[in-house]
């Protein structure tokens, strides 16, 4: 008994202490069933509602060797297996009236329609050019980074980032600029005016013609005149329409680059499609040669623009011309514009630099045409040499033709047209003539 009755605490003290202390498996349990209930629900929410459908996606047919294709011919001929839609009958002839005219009629109407559509919808063609022609010149960018194994959806953003991030200085420091100056302008037109006024000059003119009565006679006519008044409010209201217009095309033209150059690759692919399978090789190898050269032409007239620029903000600065950065930005923009762009720019820099003196002017445009001979000869020749080739004449007649048509940006995209254009005439026409 009183062995027992020793036991029994020692047990119960043994068992109320492995009680307390729980074992390493019963740990264990809380943290697994979360993990299983955590995935659980991930698994729940990856799976589509209940009822729901695949979005919609037009894909091109899969691109099977042309034996595959022989092979089903020689199937639906044989009778050992239906097309999906039925077998198609017999072409009618080319030369019968009925498909003559039918053929005619409808060439026509659809010659109509595209000129109806393109003179309804220039401005939108222009936003569509201007953001091919941008993706493009970024696509040379984007294609080194993927090489250095960067994402191209990272490439595009850094891309377009750094594309954005200089038009905003642009604007930056030109709108500040533009109301500084403004602001001086309005401050200092009452002075100007009475300085007028009371000079001896109009006290004389006035004395003989009576302009100041003329003047206060026709400020109160036009104050008077509802017209005028309505022009003038129509004049704000339009340059507000205007400016608005210029905003949502640029947010279009940014936009639609983002779009074409994350799908450049695939409208490559779907426009080789579009060609015959024998020539596709070719087709490819022209389009590329093509794209290649345009994206090279942008970045390297950029290349030479911001060099140029650089040069004259420096000149500039020494020789102390007003607004030299604005300047700088105006030079940037126009040296973009082949051959009469920095000619332009260089015009509009004297023109300027005149209010300081004719020595600034002539210090500047020496310096600034001098450097424009040597860009000429030694450094667009280095940086353009995996660009374009168009001879001179060619050349200059493009890029008059493009700012004819479409303006600035016809300039700019006038050189990268010539040399495609000459390609496509060299490895094409050239190529047949010289088989006969």
């Amino acid at each position: 008994m009183t062995d027992k009755t020793e036991e029994s605490p020692t047990g119960h003290e043994n068992h109320s202490a492995a009680g307390t202390a729980p074992s390493p498996g019963k740990s264990r349990k809380p943290a697994a069933r979360t993990a299983a209930a955590v995935g659980s629900l991930v698994r729940r929410l990856r799976q589509p509602l209940p009822g729901a459908q695949p979005r919609l996606r037009f894909e091109m047919p899969p691109d099977l060797p042309p034996e595959y294709h022989v092979a089903e011919e020689e199937a639906a001929a044989a009778g050992d297996a239906a097309p999906q839609f039925g077998k198609p009958g017999p072409r009618i002839s080319p030369q019968h009236p009925l498909y003559m005219g039918f053929m005619g009629t409808v060439g026509v109407g659809l010659a109509l329609l595209v000129y109806w559509i393109g003179s309804n919808t220039t401005q939108l063609l222009l936003w569509i050019v201007a953001a091919l022609f941008i993706a493009l010149g970024l696509e040379p960018v984007v294609g080194w980074m993927e090489s250095r194994k960067i994402p191209r959806p990272a490439g595009i953003l850094v891309s377009v980032a750094v594309l954005i991030g200089a038009v905003a200085g642009f604007f930056a420091t030109l709108i500040p600029t533009i109301v500084e100056q403004v602001t001086q302008i309005v401050a200092q037109a009452p002075t100007w005016v009475r300085d007028f006024l009371d000079s001896d000059f109009f006290k004389s003119v006035d004395d003989q013609f009576g302009i100041r009565d003329r003047i206060t006679v026709e400020l109160e006519k036009f104050v008077n005149d509802p017209a005028a008044m309505g022009g003038i409010f129509g004049g704000v209201v339009g340059f507000g329409s205007t400016l608005a217009n210029g905003l949502f095309g640029a947010l279009i033209v940014l936009v639609l680059s983002l779009y074409f150059l994350a799908a450049l690759p695939s409208m490559k692919k779907w426009g080789y499609r579009l060609a015959p399978r024998s020539r596709r090789p070719r087709v490819a190898a022209l389009s590329e040669e093509i794209t290649r050269s345009v994206g090279n032409y942008v970045i390297g007239q950029a290349c030479v623009a911001l060099l140029n620029a650089t040069f004259a903000f420096i000149v500039m600065s020494i020789v102390g011309v007003p607004f030299a950065l604005l300047l700088a930005f105006v030079v940037v923009l126009l040296a973009f514009i082949p051959l009469v762009g920095g000619m332009i720019a260089g015009i509009v820099v004297i023109l300027i630099s005149l209010t300081e003196g004719w020595q600034t002017a002539a210090i500047f445009g020496i310096c600034y045409f001098a450097y424009l001979q040597f860009e000429a000869y030694f450094i667009s020749p280095r940086i353009m040499q995996k660009a374009v080739a168009v001879p001179g004449a060619v050349a200059v007649i493009s890029v008059i033709a493009g700012g004819s048509l479409l303006g600035v940006l016809g300039a700019l995209i006038a050189i990268p047209t010539a040399a495609a254009i000459l390609l496509l005439v060299k490895e094409i026409y050239i190529a047949r003539q010289d088989k006969h």
